[in-house]
């Protein structure tokens, strides 16, 4: 990796533990004094420590992408597929939404640079998350394709479909979804599935040239 990749990626990194941790572990300390500020408000106490609770966890996780995304050997297409449907299958499983996935049985370790991985992963998670905060969907699908040295994921739900125009509002974290897979030489996507709901496709090279 050249040197202006090292220092972008560092600063990436560096960012992230900033944005990420930082706010949530400030959220924890808030809630840890009032807490102790209701402490004789048993009601409010325990709602206190449950948000607590789902702080951390969210932390937790936070700090588990941090750490994959930062890790070389993590630089693979391989690694990107398998880890981005072990997220989506865990956050569809834990929001009661049945949940499938359409994958070639073996994909190749095929080297991705960072960059390519990093972007690809917060515009698929940022789907994934948009599946269950917004699309009141009960079933959604991710398929897996490559052809023409280019792999897609495609994200599909049954719930009700984007309002007209909601790309162009930026609705839903759309733009920065499409810049994120433009910063990387992809392509974004957002479209009616072809029953019900909303497919959004993610396209990205895998034979960019890492230096």
């Amino acid at each position: 990796m050249a040197l202006d990749a090292r220092v972008a990626e560092r600063t990436r990194i560096a960012r992230d533990l900033h944005d990420q941790l930082g706010a949530n572990l400030t959220q924890v300390s808030l809630l840890a004094e009032m807490a102790e500020s209701d402490k004789e408000l048993p009601e409010e106490v325990a709602a206190h420590a449950q948000q607590i609770t789902a702080t951390a966890r969210e932390t937790s996780n936070a700090l588990d992408q941090i750490v994959w995304a930062a890790n070389p050997a993590n630089d693979t297409l391989d690694s990107l597929v398998t880890y981005a449907c072990k997220y989506a299958q865990e956050y569809f499983q834990t929001a009661g939404l049945s949940y499938r996935l359409e994958a070639p049985e073996q994909l190749p370790a095929t080297p991705l640079p960072p960059d390519v991985r990093h972007n690809v992963f917060l515009a698929f998670k940022e789907s994934v998350n948009n599946v269950v905060k917004h699309a009141q969907a009960s079933a959604a699908k991710v398929r897996v394709r490559l052809a023409g040295g280019r792999f897609t994921i495609e994200i599909e739900d049954n719930g009700r479909g984007l309002p007209p125009g909601a790309e162009k509002k930026g609705r839903n974290g759309l733009r920065n979804m499409r810049k994120r897979m433009e910063d990387v030489g992809g392509e974004f996507a957002v479209t009616p599935a072809p029953e019900q709901g909303t497919l959004v496709r993610l396209t990205a090279p895998i034979s960019k040239r890492i230096n």
